[in-house]
């Protein structure tokens, strides 16, 4: 199969090959591990470098020598550099043959997307071999039943690199705190935003400026909206929610929310209630379990928790577990070289574990339900530009108290003509705050509903900094 394309005989093909030989022999003690790498962009060469400066370290510290068997790309007439470029023969536009050939041993699949990537893996797997994968997209709609493929043929599926890139999160939710009871995990698992974040909260940058700058720096790609919507990182809670609760979630089905509308001054309003905001990815037990909750939004985080301090393009992850506690994981989330670390690391574990004729511990699956968002609560920050005139704060709040939702703090900038209103409500069923949100928008007087945020850990104590109940500047 060439990578341009995906087709069912294809994937018949490789599906029947494969069922032939369902458990592959281990390489020899004695021998390198052949390695077939499918892409060579930032993560393929940077991996293909690792394995070649670090090739003694590697030897030394796990008793493992790679080789790579073949690496598989889209244009073979595009020039290279980095280890393999010298050897044209390496490279191959026939990803299928290559995952066939019968001296390759494990399977690193870095091409990313649905397919030809799932096509690709499932035909090593059947084949006995090993995968190790980054691919947060195919694993948010397929990892379940590629993990049970794996099991089902005795090899490893592992995708450490999948979430956020240097950053060990799979693997203590998988075998750490396997016997743990793990109630949320709550993230940073978007670079892009976080680094946009980080400059509208010290710098005063507004959404539009702090884009350009990541867009410059590389942070950001040239049409960012799979960031900056929250689907990526929708994509990852999926992955998240599987391996802390065994639940199957589609990355597509997962709600979310972007940062495109907050502007400067949400930020700088919430700094003065003392908050930090974040777009949050986060996978929790409702009510004890089994059912759960997958969301993406940004939220506005308390300045003394872990995850405000979290900056720029990097991530974490924090967890919490019913006798563990609280747990954060932190570090770069994106990258060549940190995303290429985390493959290097699933790529010695599936070969330490092909050699044992082991695997590791498939995922725990269990039935769940996600519920939807309605029944959530929260504390909620909504800002409004209305028209500065009498009776205006009179429609708003009537809007506000005809669904049940109350309002702990309010207050109002004057811009001529027109008013900004700010308000920080009391914890409410989200439901009710959407409904209310509906109910504003229907008001004549309202130009515009601006920023929605949810406030974690908020209760019904005063807001921290906040001012009086309602104040104009």
């Amino acid at each position: 199969m060439a990578l341009e394309t995906g087709s069912t005989s294809a994937a018949t093909s490789a599906t029947t090959s494969a069922s032939t030989s369902a458990t592959a022999t281990p390489p020899a003690r004695s021998g390198a591990v052949r390695v077939a790498l499918l892409g060579y962009g930032n993560v393929g060469s940077a991996l293909a470098e690792l394995l070649s400066r670090r090739a003694e370290e590697i030897a030394m510290r796990t008793g493992l020598r790679f080789e790579l068997a073949g690496i598989a790309v889209l244009d073979l007439h595009r020039p290279r550099r980095g280890p393999g470029a010298e050897r044209p023969g390496l490279f191959t536009g026939d990803a299928k043959a290559l995952v066939e050939r019968s001296d390759v041993d494990v399977v690193v699949e870095l091409i990313g997307g649905l397919e030809p990537a799932r096509t690709l893996v499932e035909a090593a797997l059947r084949a006995g071999k090993p995968v190790v994968t980054a691919n947060k997209a195919l694993l948010a709609q397929a990892g379940g039943e590629l993990a049970e493929i794996a099991s089902a043929h005795g090899v490893d599926l592992l995708y450490e690199a999948a979430v956020a890139g240097a950053i060990p999160v799979i693997r203590p939710l998988r075998e750490s705190l396997a016997g743990e009871r793990v109630l949320r995990v709550m993230g940073i698992v978007n670079g892009t935003t976080n680094y946009i974040l980080t400059r509208m909260t010290d710098d005063g940058m507004d959404y539009a400026e702090a884009l350009a700058e990541a867009q410059q720096l590389g942070l950001a790609e040239r049409d960012p909206s799979a960031d900056v919507s929250g689907g990526d990182a929708a994509a990852k809670a999926a992955i998240l929610a599987g391996l802390a609760f065994g639940s199957d979630v589609l990355g597509t089905t997962v709600p979310r929310e972007g940062i495109t509308g907050i502007r400067s001054l949400d930020v700088e309003y919430a700094a003065r209630l003392g908050y930090v905001v974040k777009l949050l990815a986060i996978a929790e037990l409702l009510d004890g379990g089994p059912d759960v909750s997958v969301r993406v939004h940004p939220a506005m985080v308390p300045a003394d928790h872990p995850l405000a301090s979290v900056r720029g393009p990097f991530n974490a992850v924090f967890v919490e577990g019913e006798a563990a506690g609280e747990l954060m994981l932190y570090g770069r989330g994106a990258g060549g070289a940190p995303t290429a670390s985390a493959v290097l690391g699933d790529l010695i574990d599936a070969s330490r574990n092909l050699r044992a004729g082991a695997h590791a511990p498939a995922p725990r699956r269990r039935q769940t339900t996600v519920r939807g968002n309605d029944e959530l609560r929260s504390a909620f920050y909504i800002s409004l530009d209305v028209v500065d005139r009498p009776g205006v704060l009179a429609s708003v709040a009537a809007a506000f108290g005809s669904h049940a939702v109350s309002i702990r703090a309010m207050e109002q900038d004057g811009l001529g003509t027109e008013a900004r209103l700010f308000f920080l409500t009391h914890v409410a069923r989200e439901g009710d705050v959407r409904a209310t949100l509906d109910a504003l928008a229907a008001i004549d007087t309202v130009v515009r509903v601006g920023a929605v945020l949810r406030v974690v850990g908020a209760d019904d104590a005063p807001a921290r900094g906040a001012h009086a109940p309602v104040r104009s500047r």
